[in-house]
């Protein structure tokens, strides 16, 4: 190695104190992954000890409508005052809430202390995601954000074992106080390491835009958690769609007029950002939106036990991680990202074509494949969306570029769940429409009502024909799923072929 790539190879290399931060955003990060996980084995026990079991639902919506409405603050006001104070305040509300929910008298207590936790915790994502983004140079960033999806793997895999493990030994209430010890790290090591942004001029936060972005935010992502739930003509189910347009216009209109916008729509001028921007969301609909139904999917066609299933999707997420990771190291080396994405997504497009002919015939083996060529797809598309738009970014609006990011796929998921549920519904009542009378009556709640334990109660016969239609009646689910990655990947051509650069520019 020369003398010129030696110098070159020590400078690329951080030091002690940007490792530190570093780490400390990543370990932020799991926080919020895990605390969207380890809730869930716990979620029996919580309505056995405080009752109203009809708002359980609300304990994860909460969390999820909380966080979705501040991210935007958090990267704008990050870009403004410096990510340090924001982080800070983003962990103590994490904490706080944390705290409020193991102590918990009651659900509709523990419903506003997940609000508090949810307050914090968007926070946590998009300041640890822009803290990335400003630490590193585009070609390193790349490499760093890739390491970012080891910590969703495990906070995914950890969270509902470590979740059901800390609520049979120490009770439900210790899935939330467990965060106290982490969050107090996280807390010194930013405080001690991370330089505070010198005020160099009076800033005028844009509230009425924010909250404005907020209202439509929450009312769509509400709407679409709630449509699935509710006659077609349910008052919220015509409100909300209409609440959230209005907010939405009324944002932009303000945000032309605005001196500091929450959301610069200069960023939209950008054709890589806005490309980003509705690939997210269209990927926040094929993943984390269908992750729900393709599980319960899964479970009826494979009659595997929870356990066993689980580790099924281990190869998945272990694809995530390793993927992400040499999509890094490809984007860093070459400077080169648009291929990735557009091969993830185009993956997509043949794994849905493949779920849609799958059958309880299907080999495992088979099955286990699929999963590791999702997580591949998965592993080349996310984290390079989020590089991509970074590095379009001027570095004074990245974390209202990381923020933009971030929600639009919080977005997506929720449609989501939305729409890749009433497909599933109308899909399989057609379905059992068509089944004979003998099969049907053994039905009453029909195929969509069909659980694996009500499979098993089913005569031989008549499960088999049932298991058959069930496979049959969820293909268009699939098919809509494809046609939703089709679209990203049709979308992604037409991103400019840029080179990252190797130094950002401010």
């Amino acid at each position: 190695m020369t003398i010129e790539a030696q110098a070159t190879a020590a400078a690329s290399r951080p030091d002690r104190s940007t490792l530190l931060i570093y780490l400390s955003a990543l370990t932020a990060m799991f926080m919020a992954v895990l605390d969207m996980n380890i809730v869930v084995t716990a979620m029996p026990t919580i309505a056995h000890d405080l009752g109203d079991v009809s708002l359980l639902g609300w304990v994860g919506a909460a969390y999820l409508l909380s966080s979705a409405a501040v991210s935007p603050f958090y990267g704008k006001l990050g870009d403004m005052y410096g990510r340090k104070s924001i982080v800070v305040f983003a962990v103590a509300a994490f904490l706080a809430g944390s705290l409020l929910c193991g102590l918990a008298w009651s659900m509709p207590a523990l419903i506003a202390a997940r609000v508090v936790q949810g307050i914090g915790g968007g926070g946590l994502m998009v300041s640890a995601f822009a803290i990335i983004g400003e630490l590193f140079e585009p070609r390193e960033r790349a490499k760093y954000q890739g390491y970012s999806s080891i910590v969703f793997t495990v906070g995914t895999v950890v969270g509902p074992v470590g979740g059901g493990y800390l609520t049979d030994l120490f009770g439900w209430r210790s899935v939330f106080l467990v965060n106290m010890p982490i969050g107090v790290l996280v807390l010194a090591a930013i405080l001690l390491f991370m330089q505070r942004k010198p005020a160099t001029a009076h800033h005028k936060v844009d509230i009425l835009g924010g909250v404005l972005l907020a209202i439509g935010t929450v009312a769509i992502v509400y709407w679409s958690n709630h449509v699935l739930e509710a006659p077609v003509l349910d008052a919220w189910n015509i409100a909300l769609p209409l609440v959230g347009i209005a907010a939405i216009i009324a944002f932009i209109l303000v945000e032309r007029r605005a001196a500091e916008p929450i959301v610069p729509l200069r960023l939209f001028a950008n054709r890589t950002i806005s490309l980003v921007v509705i690939a997210s969301v269209l990927g926040g609909m094929v993943t984390l939106g269908l992750y729900f139904y393709f599980a319960l999917f899964m479970q009826m066609i494979t009659q595997l036990a929870p356990g066993p299933l689980g580790l099924l999707f281990l190869p998945m997420s272990v694809a995530v991680a390793v993927t992400s990771v040499a999509a890094g190291w490809l984007m860093a080396a070459t400077g080169r990202y648009k291929w990735l994405p557009v091969i993830g997504m185009a993956l997509g497009v043949f794994l849905m074509a493949g779920y849609a002919v799958m059958d309880d015939h299907t080999p495992l083996w088979l099955i286990g494949l699929t999963y590791l060529v999702f997580g591949i797809s998965m592993g080349l598309t996310m984290q390079t969306l989020l590089v991509a738009i970074q590095t379009a970014a001027p570095l004074k609006d990245i974390g209202a570029a990381t923020g933009l990011a971030t929600q639009a796929r919080t977005i997506g998921a929720s449609l989501g769940l939305g729409v890749n549920g009433g497909v599933m519904a109308m899909a399989l009542h057609h379905a059992t429409a068509a089944l004979p009378a003998n099969v049907a009556s053994a039905l009453p709640g029909g195929l969509g009502g069909l659980t694996p334990k009500g499979l098993e109660a089913l005569p031989a016969s008549v499960r088999e024909l049932a298991l058959n239609a069930y496979a049959h009646g969820f293909a268009p689910t699939y098919w809509a799923a494809g046609g939703l990655y089709l679209a990203a990947t049709i979308l992604l051509l037409f991103l400019p072929n840029n080179q990252i650069p190797k130094h950002q520019g401010r």
